[in-house]
């Protein structure tokens, strides 16, 4: 357990404990299904990134970071979103710092892999 997602928590939880909090948490924020109700869709259509960040501060009450990358043909694309918890893992706090937003637009599509 190491690296930024696990910085204040492992001296708490661990390894198993961790990934169980992980899979609760997923359960009690589900991202997608506060994006679909915002009528934010994985289906290749372009947001502005302040549409995401106010449906899913609306839903949760805290800001949250956002960050993007560029795929292979260049376009800016929704990479990850970003939220903090307490050291138990239970419980959204206000992120102390949160990454510099690199995109005002992008694409939004739903990877699988397989």
């Amino acid at each position: 357990m190491s690296g930024r997602h696990v910085t204040c928590s492992e001296s708490i939880l661990n390894q198993h404990e961790y990934f169980q909090v992980a899979l609760n948490l997923k359960d009690k924020v589900d991202l997608l299904q506060i994006l679909e109700s915002a009528r934010i869709h994985p289906d290749g259509s372009s947001y502005s990134l302040s549409s995401i960040s106010d449906a899913v501060k609306g839903a949760i009450g805290y800001a949250l970071g956002i960050e993007c990358n560029v795929d292979a043909l260049g376009k800016s694309q929704f990479y990850q979103i970003y939220l903090c918890v307490d050291t138990s893992g239970s419980n959204l706090i206000k992120c102390p710092v949160l990454p510099k937003e690199g995109c005002a637009k992008f694409i939004f599509e739903l990877m699988i892999r397989g």
